[in-house]
């Protein structure tokens, strides 16, 4: 490890000339009032050296919880409830290999130096941990509530895919369970499987025996992928498997986004625009960390994972992207025959083959070392052995192939210059599947697009699958093989559309007739959100960045204004119910947080999802689809019939008993957001182990929110919201100091730090902060510069 010196500079110094100062510190590094680094160095190496660097400083303990996620070292820190998490992870690492060079393979996929720069980014986090361990008392406060210490990174801890956005082995899993239960026909009528073709599409086909599919097979996958819990105690067996599912059906749900990019002859400058908001857990820490890196080479802004070294959403001199999910799939459940003379073997292709076994021990914090064998098959990890049955199950899991660690693909995209060298560097982003847009200054001497350029290219993983639909758990004996995986550049993608702009959020933009259709996804969000933002967007008006914040914070619901009209005609004996209804009948559909209407709406079309739900989901299906698409809820609402109109009204009563008993009688008082309706509380992970001083001082909250899980300003659909765009961007690529930003709660980690809370109500607002890119403006809003010599 490199010798580093780091010097502190008050703003009022940038005054002073320091240029002999930057020969001898080559990287100055610019703290804005909002708490983002803007870094400049001499040469590659020492930028990405300071970015981890900084991000240590700022996240250190998300970055320990990261390392040990990442190594399987959980269990040492928080003891034997961690174990079978630690079990999952090492199941499921991914193995380079290093000693034969395939670390640098799988570093140089990410970027031609990628080796270079992840050991940089690496050394930089290491150097802070040196530097901080030898005052371990300035360690943050988490490191004391639980007595222990940062360890040190390595580039396989960069690499590590285990917070990834992966697959749908869960849901496969689950409608091979419902195949089994209710049939294809009745699964394919619940869920809202598209584009299909044809009615009998997707392949459903149950090739194993469905009854075997009722036990715990998923386990160790779901262990080392849920979020960590510090509540000193482990949860009952039950309550575990119950906040499992909802923990998953909440992530399947919410995990989203909004982008948009608009050409420059639909924008008030002339030039293309672009917006991002990811949709993700709400936390403190944010998962998002703005930075700004400027060497020979490079000059990029925005925003990534701490964790990681570049920028994944952000623009450099040329350009701006940004990302959502595309529904790719990448994962299959494999069932295999074992010989019931020797368990570790399965049949493959008609003989006996031996599973690979490893053997790893676990240190585990107040009890002693685990051992365990790591099985697999040679198409991936076994999670589950039905010893009783002969049969092991497997997960084919793509992401366990080089060049699959989430996001690092960005470092290419973070040196583009055009569309072309975009889509080129799109080609190496393979997890998570992504709608990656591009929006493109005009570029000088190019007469062919006098307005810049925007684009669209869906990338992904995606296993090509001839003779299965990769939606059920299916043999392993070699007839149900993957044949290579789709090329990135055949995935969707457009480029300067017709209409002016292009929209993704998570909803389908695939067409029925899509080559290899089993490569992709079947499922997908609601398209309320990007129809809201393409009619906004299609009205007409030139739009600027005040329009694009509106829109980013808009709170129209389009499910609201298809189901409110069915009320029109319809009246109630009950008073409370007609006064319900009053409401409904004046309101503009927003969710804003004062409207009374709003909170009648929510709590109405709750109830209705609930009553569709229990008449369309047999009883026995239901701990396997615990929710319906609110496409099949609203397709079942707008069939006419006395008995619908009966049910809108009943589920109104319900709705507004519902609000009286936690809102009290005076249906004035009802206004959405609020602390007792909808809001935000963020609460610290380690809330419960700290005295009430500190925890009001790491804890946020509450303050109301408008909006739920299909308005345009995503905030989930649970009262205390616990999702949506913690991150936001808005680029108007005619001058790059217009960019505005956000990130909550704040840049930093460390309830030490001014920056760990003070986003926060500009959050809740709606609000921006400035994200200059220019030397001259960053100078003017310097909270102080700090030199750093790796």
């Amino acid at each position: 490890m490199r010798r580093f010196v780091l010097l502190f500079l008050c703003a009022t110094a940038l005054l002073h000339p320091l240029s002999a100062q930057r020969v001898q510190l080559p990287v100055e590094v610019i703290k804005d009032r909002w708490g983002v680094n803007h870094i400049y160095a001499r040469n590659e190496h020492d930028l990405f050296f300071a970015q981890g660097y900084l991000a240590a400083q700022d996240r250190l303990f998300q970055l320990e919880m990261w390392r040990r996620q990442a190594t399987g070292t959980v269990a040492e820190l928080l003891g034997p409830q961690e174990v079978k998490r630690d079990i999952g992870t090492r199941l499921f690492r991914y193995r380079t290999g290093g000693a034969n060079g395939t670390l640098d393979q799988e570093l140089s996929h990410y970027h031609p130096r990628g080796p270079q720069i992840v050991r940089a980014f690496v050394e930089g986090i290491n150097a802070y941990i040196a530097e901080i361990l030898k005052t371990p008392e300035k360690l943050p406060f988490e490191f004391r509530v639980l007595n222990t210490k940062p360890g040190f990174w390595t580039p396989e801890v960069v690499i590590s895919r285990h917070q990834g956005l992966l697959g749908n082995v869960r849901d496969e899993l689950n409608y091979g369970r419902l195949v089994k239960l209710i049939g294809p026909e009745k699964l394919r009528s619940l869920q809202w499987f598209h584009p299909v073709a044809s009615p009998a599409e997707p392949d459903l086909t149950l090739h194993v025996n469905g009854d075997e599919l009722f036990q715990p097979i998923l386990g160790l996958y779901e262990a080392f992928r849920l979020p960590l819990k510090f509540q000193g105690r482990a949860t009952k067996a039950d309550e575990d498997e119950a906040q499992t599912d909802a923990y998953f059906d909440t992530e399947k749900q919410y995990v989203g986004s909004n982008n948009w990019v608009l050409a420059g002859n639909k924008s008030s400058s002339g030039y293309p625009m672009l917006a991002n908001d990811p949709h993700r857990a709400q936390s403190t820490p944010s998962l998002r960390y703005w930075v700004h890196l400027h060497a020979p080479g490079w000059n990029v802004i925005g925003a990534g994972e701490p964790t990681l070294p570049g920028v994944s959403i952000g623009h450099n001199d040329y350009g701006a992207w940004g990302l959502t999910i595309f529904e790719t799939d990448n994962e299959d459940l494999l069932v295999y025959e074992t010989n019931p003379k020797n368990p570790n073997q399965y049949r493959y292709k008609g003989k006996w083959a031996p599973l690979t076994i490893r053997t790893e021990t676990i240190p585990v914090k107040g009890g002693a070392p685990v051992t365990v064998e790591l099985k697999y098959t040679r198409h991936g990890p076994v999670v589950f052995e039905d010893k009783a049955a002969h049969k092991a199950y497997a997960i084919r899991a793509g992401w366990l192939e080089r060049g699959c660690a989430p996001y690092l693909a960005s470092l290419r995209m973070n040196q583009s210059r055009s569309w072309a060298e975009f889509r080129q560097a799109c080609t190496y982003s393979r997890i998570p599947g992504e709608n990656m847009i591009w929006a493109g200054r005009p570029l000088a001497g190019k007469a062919t697009e006098p307005n810049g350029t925007i684009g669209w290219q869906a990338v992904g993983l995606s296993p090509i699958r001839k003779n299965f639909s990769g939606l059920v758990p299916v043999p392993g004996d070699g007839r149900f093989e993957w044949g290579g995986y789709l090329p990135i550049q055949q995935l969707p993608n457009k480029l300067n559309p017709p209409e002016g702009y292009v929209v993704t959020a998570n909803n389908n933009l695939t067409p029925v007739n899509f080559p290899n259709r089993n490569a992709i996804g079947w499922t997908w969000a609601a398209p309320s959100r990007a129809h809201r933002i393409e009619e906004v967007l299609g009205e007409g008006k030139r739009q600027n960045l005040v329009d694009f914040m509106a829109l980013q914070a808009d709170y129209l619901s389009i499910p609201a204004r298809t189901l409110v009209p069915l009320l029109t005609h319809l009246a109630s004996s009950e008073n409370r119910t007609e006064q319900a209804l009053s409401y409904l009948r004046k309101w503009d559909f927003r969710l804003n947080p004062e409207s009374v209407a709003a909170a009648i709406y929510v709590a109405w079309e709750g109830q209705l999802k609930k009553a569709v739900y229990e008449a369309q989901v047999p009883q026995n299906a239901r701990p396997y689809l615990r929710s319906l698409p609110s496409k099949r809820i609203i397709d079942a609402l707008l069939v006419p019939t006395p008995a619908r109109d009966s049910l809108l009204l009943t589920s109104l009563d319900r709705a507004v008993a519902e609000l009286t008993a936690r809102l009290g009688n005076d249906m004035d008082d009802w206004s959405y957001g609020q602390r007792k309706n909808k809001h935000i509380t963020i609460t610290h992970p380690l809330s419960d182990l700290v005295d009430k001083a500190m925890q009001q001082r790491i804890n946020l909250g509450p303050v109301a929110r408008g909006g739920y899980g299909e308005t345009v300003n995503a905030t989930a659909n649970d009262l205390n919201q616990t999702h949506g765009a913690s991150f936001r961007i808005l680029v108007d690529t005619e001058d790059w100091d217009k960019t505005l930003g956000i990130n909550s709660p704040g840049q930093s980690g460390d309830p030490d730090s001014p920056h760990y809370g003070d986003l926060f109500p500009l959050w809740a607002e709606n609000g921006y902060f400035p994200v200059f890119f220019s030397r001259e403006k960053i100078q003017s809003v310097a909270e102080r510069t700090m030199l750093i010599r790796p």
